[in-house]
């Protein structure tokens, strides 16, 4: 299948996303690499840290090595969010050992390793793992290496929120990322009462924003780029709240709160109940 029919091309901003990244690490104080962010517990080199762990799990898999097998079955949605936060506690807490320098010299070294794999996969093969945050159980690789471009992506915008380091939230970098969170909402309102033929218009401000809508089918939601009608609900809110909501990085009230809902309130209100990553 023709490259150009992959929904959402991210294979060749990986190169791009790590350059910024070393770019950024480098630049980094004593003192930025140990400063607090928005990921809980973790500081700066947590993060970055975490970002390695990242690239390593990927490289192994290409070498058909899973690592440790889970101590417990995984039969739920919250028993692979367990397992997963464990592998990432473990990782981070040995990692403190590490030296930044080290750190940002390994990431450059199994980024470009990363991305070569990437480029050789088959974006309609099915994926080793699923997303399973937009609700699927298989997934094709161009929707997993999607979902693995949007960890590399917020992860990154932590480390320059910390540090007041902006500079990826360009429409090349960041639409591809929140295009990808926007492809969770059918699954995040799996749940919600509409009649049919209902429309949610999301809107997100800016150069690197743009235009979503999420229509309610006899059977569930789907998500379309065209309108067809006039939305019932029109949510606005900008970049800079839109990654962060959905990733766990602001609560969904203060989000809302720095947001605009116009027609229906209570079917735009639940879009800020979405997480598109595993928490």
């Amino acid at each position: 299948m023709a490259e150009q029919e992959v929904p959402i091309k991210t294979v060749h901003l990986f190169p791009i996303l790590d350059e910024k990244l070393i770019e950024l690490l480098k630049s980094l104080s004593a003192d930025d690499w140990n400063k607090p962010t928005l990921a809980k517990l973790w500081t700066v080199k947590d993060i970055a840290t975490h970002l390695l762990d990242g690239n390593i799990r990927v490289i192994s898999s290409s070498h058909q090595f899973a690592g440790e097998p889970p101590s417990n079955p995984i039969n739920s949605y919250s028993d692979l969010v367990d397992f997963l936060n464990g592998l990432n506690a473990t990782w981070v807490k040995a990692m403190r050992r590490m030296s930044p320098q080290l750190l940002t010299e390994l990431l450059e070294t199994t980024g470009q390793q990363y991305s070569e794999i990437m480029t050789k996969a088959d974006l309609f093969a099915p994926a080793l793992f699923s997303v399973a945050w937009a609700g699927e159980e298989h997934s094709v690789n161009w929707f997993h290496i999607a979902r693995e471009y949007t960890e590399k992506f917020h992860h990154q915008q932590q480390i320059r929120e910390a540090v007041g380091k902006q500079g990826i939230i360009t429409a090349e970098l960041f639409y591809p990322c929140i295009d990808t969170f926007m492809c969770g909402l059918p699954h995040a309102y799996r749940t919600v009462i509409a009649n049919t033929g209902a429309l949610v218009q999301i809107r997100v401000t800016g150069e690197a924003g743009g235009n979503w809508f999420l229509l309610k089918m006899t059977e569930g939601w789907t998500l379309t780029k065209n309108a067809g009608s006039i939305p019932d609900t029109i949510v606005t809110l900008s970049p800079d709240i839109a990654w962060k909501v959905f990733t766990k990085g602001i609560d969904p009230q203060t989000a809302l709160e720095s947001s605009e809902i116009s027609g229906n309130i209570n079917l735009g209100e639940n879009l800020f109940n979405m997480v598109a990553v595993m928490a």
